[in-house]
């Protein structure tokens, strides 16, 4: 995610549930300005929140800030019990023979 400007301080990445929430508040700058305006403003750094929602058994395992871009590194974590399974195919007849018919007593 493209952050220009904005420094670690000032952002932040948190995760709720299913929710990774990305959000940025610049701090106040004193302005500079001359007679007729700003003398030179640069990147404006207004404040924002990014939601992305995230797949079941995902997790966010960290982040890093790098030349402007915020890199979040996600994990795909399925439990055992959420893999898929072989089941074997057996073959000729049953184990223990089913009943069939009973007789009333």
């Amino acid at each position: 995610m493209a952050v220009a400007g904005f420094s670690p301080s000032e952002l932040d990445v948190t995760v709720h549930e299913n929710t990774l929430l990305v959000t940025g508040k610049a701090q106040k700058e004193e302005e500079k300005r001359n007679g007729n305006g700003y003398l030179h403003r640069g990147i404006a750094r207004r404040a924002f929140e990014r939601r992305f929602s995230l797949a079941d058994h995902m997790k966010v395992t960290g982040a890093k800030l790098d030349n402007g871009m915020l890199h979040v590194d996600l994990v795909h974590e399925v439990p055992e019990a959420a893999k898929p399974r072989k089941i074997a195919i057996g073959t000729g007849e049953p184990v223990q023979p089913q009943v069939t018919q009973q007789k009333a007593a």
